[in-house]
């Protein structure tokens, strides 16, 4: 095209704008996307930039951000502070054992991170099989005398869990208040989430959806930050928590029956003021979600100490904290193991820092043992974490394969015969950042004696891995295992 007798190429001048743009991309890119970041992690980012510069910064705008929205970072400051003024002196913990010297400033670190105090005199039980745990929580419920407060982070109504939605029925019916939260996203993608709410709807209890995604109601956030907790609360006497979903062992999925694949988990039954704690989470949430602060609920004063000698601390994390909470303790026992480190996760893709405190113990001489499964039923997790497997192995570290069809999907490890952690927190990138979870780190004879117990069923099952045998599989094994691992990292 001409204009005053000059040639103007309309083409170049579009092209050279782009590439302009483009250029600017991935300057800025380099100076935003590194801050308060992981290296790794901001590498990661960068690649998928620079290779695909536009789709790259459309997900880097949509998943960039690992915070939520700044009222409920709030909200979660005031319950902190709440926390911590109801539960000042109030930790009853006797010290008739010795603690081991780094028990101290850990029971510190959890206190200064999530707010909760260790406390004393509580009991736990262990509920390993599927059915028997449903069924104890369908129990409790119809035990309940004045509230029933269900946190999940998958919440279902199907043929097994039926009868713990007519104990929430009978109880509603009886008088008995009963709230229900489940995560929106992780719920609506179960089969059968209409059911469930109409069910939910048509009992008449309060409940409400999880870090909602509706847009319209002005309700958003980053669509993969989920509340991955599981709890339930009974009168302030007795609390569930552990890995459990509240759905079918298959979680009703064609693919999962077409493979015959079925979830063990670990529940743990809590009484004693251990209970206290565990509430505090549901308060929190319940806030979070209704601006209801559940003030005849909220006495955080534990209740009387049972004549049982568990230990106990509760240890929030989530992007409603500043610091990854649960990263912080799981490092800290780690370095601190003095014998034995024994690790259960399903999900097992660890940051920088946590594969660098589990390769020095076990390069230290320590008994360092991960079980993990033989099966995956997410492909990028599963072969992500596959990637981890030499470096641990040439470590030192015994990796124990959990048969398939199951998928131990059990998440808790022990340190030493001093302390345990149990809960839903996985050990991989997505439940240190993105995830809110839930951890109880416990200590105590008697407990870590039934954990033992349970790592020996495991183990009396289970095959051990080698580093012979590892190193044998496919090529093709190796190209997707090492693929998956960049992809871990976005976050």
């Amino acid at each position: 095209m001409e204009v005053g007798g000059v040639t103007v190429n309309f083409a170049a001048i579009l092209a050279g704008a782009l590439v302009l743009i483009d250029f600017l991309v991935r300057v800025l890119s380099l100076i935003y996307v590194p801050r308060n970041r992981r290296p790794q992690t901001a590498m990661a980012w960068l690649l998928a930039i620079f290779f695909i510069p536009y789709v790259g910064i459309l997900l880097f705008l949509i998943f960039g951000s690992r915070k939520l929205p700044k009222g409920r970072r709030d909200k979660q400051s005031e319950i902190n502070q709440f926390i911590l003024e109801s539960t000042e002196g109030v930790d009853q913990v006797k010290r008739d054992q010795p603690w081991p010297p780094w028990l101290a400033p850990v029971v510190e670190l959890n206190r200064t991170l999530g707010a909760m105090p260790l406390v004393g005199g509580n009991s736990a039980t262990l509920y390993s099989d599927y059915q028997e745990s449903l069924d104890a929580m369908t129990a409790a419920v119809n035990d309940a005398n004045n509230y029933v407060h269900v946190e999940f982070y998958i919440l279902s109504l199907d043929p097994t869990t039926a009868p713990f939605f007519d104990a929430l029925e009978a109880a509603h019916k009886r008088g008995v208040r009963v709230r229900v939260l489940l995560d929106h996203l992780a719920s609506f993608r179960a089969p059968g989430y209409l059911t469930t709410i109409r069910r939910l709807k048509k009992i008449g209890l309060q409940w409400e959806v999880m870090l909602p995604l509706q847009p319209l109601k002005w309700k958003f956030q980053r669509p993969d930050l989920r509340n991955h907790r599981k709890l339930l609360v009974i009168d302030s006497k007795l609390a569930f928590t552990g890995s459990q979903n509240l759905v079918d062992s298959t979680y009703n999925k064609r693919v999962n029956k077409k493979r015959g694949l079925q979830w063990k988990d670990l529940m743990v039954r809590f009484e004693g003021p251990i209970v206290a704690g565990i509430h505090a989470l549901f308060i929190t949430d319940w806030y979070s979600e209704t601006n209801e602060l559940l003030v005849r609920e909220a006495s955080l004063a534990p209740p009387t100490a049972t004549t049982a000698s568990l230990d106990a601390q509760v240890v929030p994390s989530g992007p409603g904290f500043e610091g990854e909470n649960n990263l912080r303790l799981f490092n800290s026992l780690l370095y601190a193991a003095q014998e034995r480190v024994i690790i259960t996760s399903p999900y097992f893709v660890p940051d920088d820092s946590m594969l660098y405190a589990i390769t020095t113990a076990a390069q230290s001489g320590l008994d360092v043992q991960l079980f993990v499964s033989e099966v995956g039923d997410q492909a990028l997790v599963y072969h992500a974490q596959r990637s981890y497997y030499e470096t641990l192995l040439r470590a030192g570290v015994k990796i124990w394969l959990y048969p398939t069809p199951t998928v131990l999907h059990a998440k808790h490890f022990t340190i030493d015969d001093q302390v345990a952690v149990i809960g839903s927190s996985n050990m991989d990138m997505r439940s240190f950042s993105l995830n809110l979870e839930i951890s109880v780190m416990v200590r105590g004879p008697e407990f870590i004696a039934d954990m033992r117990e349970l790592e020996e069923q495991y183990r009396s099952v289970s095959r051990e891995l080698t580093l012979d045998e590892w190193m044998q599989r496919p090529r093709r094994s190796k190209v997707l295992d090492n693929l998956a691992r960049l992809t871990a990292a976005v976050q």
